[in-house]
């Protein structure tokens, strides 16, 4: 004869059931809500790609910008006519912005995002960029209501610092300046600073720069042999 299954098992069975209903769906609940938290995050993430990335680009861009104020001030003598509007551009400094903001925007968009609040701070000294940046794409679709329409945002700043300092003049006799200094030897006809370099040659003089312990000659007759922007000025990011 078969066995039967006593009445109360059967009863505890079914009592049990829901529970296992009702288990089974809070771990699929908190499936999701920790997939929705990885979304948010990647989202974030993305953001803060983004922001730096923006924030790089402005600075690097006004790096660039500075190098060319600096060439064209070789080109036009003006580094000697106006000394102290070109030691400012060697110092990071003086020159417009708005290209390195318009480069931030781009590469913002380049990385599924778009500059917002304020956009593209630059502050004057130390010369930096600092970005806001919200994302194209929003979070998505997940068990956590409004994740559908949340936008991730973040900040960044770049700052641009000077390597290089200005080595002193030298007068016509190769004098450092009118301060004294080194006496005779190197007279502007040998191209020494300060001078022409020749009688004949309206060109201005060179002038030296030091950068991180390096030293280079700015000559307006060999604007092909100059160093590049990054010799002249570094470009990071400022948390």
């Amino acid at each position: 004869m078969p066995a039967t299954t006593p009445r109360s098992r059967r009863r505890d069975a079914g009592q049990a059931f829901p529970l296992y209903i009702v288990a089974v769906g809070g771990l699929l609940f908190l499936a999701l809500a920790f997939f929705a938290v990885g979304q948010a995050a990647a989202t974030r993430n993305g953001a803060q790609t983004a922001a730096d990335a923006a924030a790089l680009a402005a600075g690097q861009k006004y790096r660039d910008l500075l190098l060319k104020s600096l060439l064209d001030g070789l080109r036009d003598g003006s580094y000697l006519t106006d000394p102290t509007a070109w030691e400012e551009l060697l110092n990071g400094r003086g020159t417009p912005s708005e290209a390195a903001c318009q480069s931030a925007d781009w590469f913002a968009g380049r990385n599924g995002a778009e500059l917002s609040g304020p956009r593209c701070t630059p502050d004057s000294w130390p010369t930096s960029f600092a970005v806001q940046v919200t994302t194209l794409k929003t979070v998505g679709n997940s068990v956590i209501p409004k994740t559908s329409g949340t936008h991730a945002s973040a900040e960044a700043k770049s700052v641009v610092g000077p390597r290089c300092t200005l080595d002193p003049a030298t007068d016509d006799t190769g004098g450092t300046d009118d301060k004294g200094g080194k006496d005779g030897g190197g007279g502007a006809d040998d191209g020494g600073k300060g001078g022409k370099h020749d009688k004949d040659d309206d060109t201005p003089a060179p002038v030296e720069i030091t950068c991180d312990g390096k030293r280079w000659t700015l000559d307006p007759r060999h604007l092909q042999e100059l160093p590049e922007a990054a010799d002249l000025f570094s470009v990071r990011l400022a948390h």
